[in-house]
């Protein structure tokens, strides 16, 4: 088993324990079938959850699991939880009934007739930084140490290549290569889908100063991004963690004396605004970013926010 799972107590609810076909169904449910890590955790950690609520409500065999007991389990995180978060949950208890169902241990799925809450979102919550503010984040990271090198070519790439840090976080050496003369960068997405994209003038300069310096040409195999010891300016062979790099750029951020509160998300958002206010076109943003959808696309294009800042200065009182 997943040593993730294992180390969770206990690693199958007690409303699928009982059933040795359930429980071994539940098993594989999160080690053969979901495959994306971040997917897994949340869909674990809810499934968790709808099992410690049906065990305070007396329900400890699935067969008595029935679309009304979902649909109160659902009003009570309505209580709680945002809509989104809400949906998440209902998906992850729909989806695991699914695959009880296929598996044969259970008739029905109690969950499929459930609705959940109303939830429409046509702008994100990301917060975003204007083009100076971008520019002065970047123009303050020095470069006379390797750190500084290795910060400074990890937000240009998230700015310039609209990258989910996920992808970027999991490159290697070898995922920055020339092709037809110029710098191109390989990106590993969600699915397993490989995404290539040629480097802006300003990360090809960045990502090159830091490879050369840190001497990581060598080592094509190794991870790009990697760690450093302590408060050192030297690199381990070991990935960055999404936790590590938020660390990082909130510290960047302050140092540079901006009041925004910035995440690792800022930056594909900042990319994607500044390259739609200076003409680029949505459809080209979706597919530099690997979105399925515009729409999604759309959720990071926050052009608006300046024009309803216009709008309300227009109060002169």
């Amino acid at each position: 088993m997943n040593q993730e799972l294992a180390q969770k107590s206990p690693p199958v609810p007690i409303l699928f324990a009982p059933n040795k076909s359930a429980a071994r169904r539940f098993i594989e449910f999160f080690t053969a079938n979901i495959r994306n890590l971040n997917t897994r955790r949340a869909y674990f950690r809810n499934a968790n959850q709808f099992g410690l609520w049906c065990e305070e409500n007396g329900l400890n065999q699935l067969h008595y699991i029935e679309p009304v007991h979902v649909a109160a389990y659902i009003e009570t995180l309505q209580t709680q939880l945002s809509p989104s978060s809400v949906k998440q949950h209902l998906a992850a208890i729909r989806v695991l009934f699914d695959w009880l169902v296929v598996g044969q241990v259970v008739a029905s799925n109690p969950a499929s007739v459930v609705r959940g809450p109303k939830h429409s979102v046509k702008k994100g919550k990301t917060p975003v930084l204007d083009a100076e503010e971008a520019r002065e984040l970047l123009d303050s990271i020095p470069t006379d140490t390797l750190i500084g090198l290795r910060d400074k070519a990890l937000i240009a790439m998230m700015v310039y290549s609209f990258a989910r840090v996920g992808a970027v976080l999991k490159m290697h050496v070898e995922d920055v290569y020339v092709q037809g003369r110029k710098t191109w960068i390989r990106l590993h997405e969600k699915g397993g889908k490989r995404h290539d994209m040629p480097c802006h003038h300003s990360l090809d300069a960045y990502l090159h100063a830091y490879i050369d310096t840190a001497g990581l040409a060598d080592d094509p195999k190794g991870y790009l991004f990697r760690t450093s010891p302590g408060h050192s300016d030297h690199l381990t062979d070991n990935p960055m963690t999404q936790s590590a790099m938020f660390a990082m750029v909130r510290r960047r951020a302050a140092e540079a004396g901006i009041a925004t509160l910035i995440n690792n998300h800022t930056f594909r958002a900042t990319g994607i605004t500044t390259y739609l206010k200076n003409g680029g076109k949505l459809e080209v943003a979706q597919q530099m970013a690997n979105h399925e959808s515009s729409r999604t696309t759309g959720l990071y294009d926050r052009r608006d926010d300046e024009l309803t800042l216009d709008e309300v200065e227009r109060i002169l009182i």
